[in-house]
């Protein structure tokens, strides 16, 4: 039984009017709870929002965090760009205020079982791919979390024959208590967000609670071809595995380039490597985890299979955007960190001529080093982390500041011959010029079109 919360008539403080606490806010407050939300920024820039939340009868803060309007609620929900480390978090825990993600009270309201998919990279590609292997099962499904929709929005979807899949992050994990997935994932563990966790082991250690409140009669599934990732496997819950490297005890491997999933002893095999319509061997491992998941979940084979060859990816995540004259374009804005860009280089055999930069989040770019000066015609650099990324690949490439998406993407256009691909792969968060890493593919596909529209009308030249 999960533990039940009654929210009518409690205060309940929501830290953040992004998406997620515009939602958790109007939540709580239809349930009849006291709701105040605190928002640091001018309301101004989030009227809309506020306009919202006033009319479902909430009480709006904004500016500095005031710690007596802390400590005087029941519930405290921060939104997950807020820091579990704010001093007037800390003063609520104190004063024996719980403080939970809005994952954790979403969990609580949940019907049917939960599929919880976490990892530094890939985690939006696999959750999209469970929920379409499930619904191509012919299972209720809804998709939510960190993925676009927050979890708590899709509450009142969701039945007891139903199965949800949430894409979870460390922010939201940090503060859980007693979120529990019936399936658990762990796709892989590098360095990421450490502008924000002190540390990698203060990282791995947020993600580990993912499987912090299983039992024996969960599942939990880990990538054993990732050192950082086993070394938090879990013993409570039945523990799977994928690997497209060797074969395992019991999850999905590559063997002779088939995907086969062993349960039991038992070996399926479900489809070949060729089916798989994503590019790069770490799409390989998210379809591996993914039907992992979905065999768990109760997908036959055949769903499986047929759900992997229909699959043709997610917005912002190696997605095809034109070809131009010969040269390809791919928008990889989700690459926010150094190894996801590391991994949609290697995705490319031939030239490319990439566009780095943005938010730092305290990433080593030295580890592109070697990978661009084999694959990379071309560096373009924007944004604020500029100087630091041209300091650490001084002499590795030829790189050009650009300072702007628009002139990166029109510098790469010119300088680009045919054969080569231009890559949005940034290693970086996009909010210095951005609203999120989806705006920033918006705008980069917006780019292309604009100059494949050019190209289109542009007069040929007499042969």
């Amino acid at each position: 039984m999960k533990p039940g919360v009654e929210l009518a008539g409690k205060r309940v403080l929501v830290v953040g009017l992004a998406r997620t606490g515009v939602a958790t806010a109007l939540f709580c407050a239809a349930r009849g709870a006291r709701v105040t939300a605190a928002e640091e920024r001018p309301e101004k820039q989030v009227a809309e929002a506020a306009a919202k939340l006033r009319a479902a009868g909430c009480t709006l803060e904004f500016g500095v965090h005031r710690e007596e309007t802390f400590v005087a609620q029941d519930l405290v929900i921060p939104s997950p760009g807020v820091p579990a480390s704010l001093s007037p978090l800390a003063a609520a825990r104190a004063a024996g205020v719980p403080v939970w993600s809005e994952i954790e009270l979403a969990w609580r309201f949940l019907r049917g079982r939960l599929v919880a998919i976490t990892g530094s990279n890939g985690k939006t590609t696999t959750t999209s791919l469970v929920g379409h292997l499930l619904e191509t099962a012919g299972l209720p499904v809804v998709v939510a979390g960190n993925i676009g929709t927050p979890l708590i929005s899709r509450v009142e979807e969701t039945g007891d024959a139903s199965v949800t899949v949430a894409e979870v992050s460390s922010f939201q994990l940090e503060l859980i208590e007693a979120f529990r997935p019936d399936i658990a994932v762990l796709l892989n563990l590098t360095p990421d967000h450490l502008d924000r966790h002190a540390s990698l082991l203060e990282y791995a250690r947020a993600k580990a609670r993912l499987f912090e409140n299983q039992t024996e009669n969960d599942a939990a599934i880990l990538n054993a071809d990732d050192a950082q990732a086993t070394g938090l496997t879990p013993s409570r819950p039945q523990v799977y595995w994928f690997s497209r490297q060797k074969r395992v005890v019991s999850g999905a491997f590559l063997h002779e380039e088939k995907i086969v999933f062993r349960h039991d002893g038992a070996e399926t095999m479900l489809l070949r490597r060729a089916d798989v319509r994503l590019r790069g061997d770490h799409n390989l491992e998210n379809v591996l985890a993914a039907v992992s998941a979905a065999r768990l979940a109760g997908a036959s084979p055949a769903a499986i299979a047929a759900g992997v060859r229909s699959f043709a990816g997610v917005e912002h995540r190696l997605e095809f955007v034109a070809e131009i004259g010969g040269i390809s374009f791919f928008n990889d804005s989700k690459a926010t960190n150094v190894d996801a860009t590391l991994k949609a280089v290697d995705a490319f055999a031939g030239p490319v001529l990439i566009i780095l930069g943005g938010k730092d989040k305290g990433g080593d770019f030295t580890a592109l080093c070697e990978p661009l000066r084999r694959r990379a015609r071309l560096v373009l650099l924007i944004g604020a982390a500029s100087e630091k990324i041209h300091g650490q690949l001084s002499g590795c490439v030829a790189m050009e500041k650009a300072g702007t998406l628009d002139r990166a993407v029109r510098m790469a256009c010119e300088r680009a011959l045919p054969g080569d691909t231009v890559l949005l792969a940034p290693a970086c968060a996009s909010f210095d010029q951005f609203d999120d890493y989806e705006h920033r593919g918006r705008v980069f596909k917006q780019i292309v079109a604009q100059l494949a529209q050019k190209a289109a009308v542009a007069p040929r030249k007499a042969s």
